[in-house]
């Protein structure tokens, strides 16, 4: 043993109380178990305070401005002043508290648990170490410890102060001026909202697209979309290094574009927690990126693993499907083997995009017999109707030997709504006559997956 000292007797520690380690931890503690909930950060993790919940506020001020200018030529004459004082304001008063985790806090001690705040560091399959306090769980460690912004080491990039998604999510004021780097869907979200708001906007991405997960057909659009919004694209390039100037920060390019603005955001991505969390003291030898689990979510002996910290697909949805996996798994370790599940995601821009499954390109590379069919938004019925801000496609990856759907892009005005069908589908393999016998509701945007499904 690392360290000793009078073990506490505990059932379960859970090792991080983000929205994954909540699900584990409070159901457990208002079954009956002795829980112990450690956080260094703040109780609800990186979703309540600065990703999903208060991005998401930011996200539909902007596009209420985008819509508002949309009325000229469509409806009347109308002008739009943008301010961001009264999106500040709600992140902070009905998502954040400020910055405050009391009442996430109070939840969880109200159902029984007990919360440690501090740093917590495994000490074998069993202990648990967080300061000068050492936990014995009888039962289970779940590690639920998260992931961080990663920072690329591009010179000169630690000299200035440079932003992530929290610097951009607490601005009580937004730049004049901004260089994102990164354009996958944190970067994607937050350049849009920006530019919106008035900030002069560029965004580089290292690959050769926008939102380089998805199709690229989706991330060809959006880059339309963006440049006619005046955001600078610059893809298939990276930022050779990063110097201070008179209006903030210079941004060099390897092409040898130079860019200036006010700040640098940085978006490239997120890394793992896993720094000092005692890893090797459950059998892992060397630096460790994920956290491999099986299908229950089980690490070891005793240790389970869920959420972002697993590398299975960092969204909140997925961290809180695998805590209720291991929280089952927990409290009956015989129960039947979980089924696997489909991912669906969105990135909430504007067009947003909504996908799920394999992409075209993935499907080809596990030597399915690939059908593809693509229809554009705007060519649809409800597309036409709608005039304006209808850019956007739909996708389907279908697997022509077995007749089923196996991926999926939805694009367009609430492009993540029309994905709800597209998901059921690829879930369920259903079967693309059955899809094609449906009767699909006038003139409606998911009408469009009928004339995908069609070509197919």
């Amino acid at each position: 043993m690392a360290e000793q000292g009078i073990a506490e007797q505990v059932d379960v520690v859970v090792i991080g109380m983000g929205v994954a380690g909540e699900t584990v931890a409070g159901p457990l503690a208002e079954s009956g178990l002795r829980v112990v909930g450690v956080e260094a950060g703040l109780v609800g993790g990186e979703c309540p305070y600065w990703g999903c919940v208060p991005s998401k506020m930011a996200i539909r001020a902007a596009n209420a401005l985008a819509e508002a200018r949309r009325i000229d030529g469509l409806a009347g004459t109308v002008t739009v002043t943008a301010d961001w004082a009264p999106v500040a304001a709600r992140i902070r008063e009905q998502a954040t508290d400020d910055w405050n985790d009391q009442v996430a806090v109070d939840r969880f001690v109200g159902k029984g648990g007990i919360f440690v705040r501090g740093r917590a560091r495994l000490d074998g399959n069993r202990r648990v170490i967080v300061d000068d306090r050492v936990f014995e769980a009888g039962r289970a460690i779940v590690i639920a410890a998260g992931t961080s912004p990663a920072i690329p080491p591009i010179p000169g990039l630690a000299d200035v102060p440079y932003w992530t998604n929290h610097d951009v999510i607490e601005a009580k004021e937004l730049p004049e001026s901004i260089v994102v780097l990164g354009a996958g869907a944190i970067g994607a979200e937050l350049a849009q909202v920006m530019a919106r708001f008035g900030t002069r906007v560029d965004i580089v991405e290292a690959q050769e697209r926008l939102l380089p997960l998805e199709e690229p057909e989706a991330g060809e659009a959006l880059a339309g979309t963006f440049e006619a919004e005046g955001i600078g694209v610059h893809v298939g390039v990276t930022a050779s290094s990063v110097s201070g100037s008179a209006e903030g920060v210079l941004v060099t390019l390897a092409d040898g574009t130079v860019l200036e603005a006010e700040r640098v955001l940085v978006a490239t991505g997120r890394r793992t927690n896993v720094e000092g969390l005692g890893l090797e003291t459950i059998g892992f030898a060397g630096p460790v990126r994920f956290i491999p689990t099986d299908e229950r979510m089980r690490v070891a002996d005793g240790v389970w693993a869920v959420g972002d910290i697993t590398g299975k697909g960092l969204f909140t949805h997925v961290g809180m499907h695998q805590g209720g996996i291991a929280r089952a798994d927990i409290l009956d370790p015989e129960g039947p083997t979980p089924e696997s599940a489909v991912v669906p995601r969105v990135t909430f821009t504007d067009p947003e995009v909504g996908s799920v499954g394999l992409t075209e390109a993935q499907a080809r590379e596990q030597g399915i017999d690939v059908g593809v069919a693509l229809v554009q938004v705007a060519g649809t019925a409800r597309g036409w109707l709608h005039a304006v801000g209808n850019e956007g496609l739909i996708k389907l990856v279908a697997d022509a030997d077995r007749g089923v759907l196996v991926g999926a892009t939805s694009m367009g005005p609430h492009g993540g709504e029309v994905l709800g069908l597209l998901a059921l589908a690829v879930h369920e393999a259903t079967p693309i006559a059955r899809l094609q016998s449906m009767i699909y509701a006038y003139p409606t945007f998911h009408k469009g997956i009928e004339d995908a499904v069609n070509q197919l």
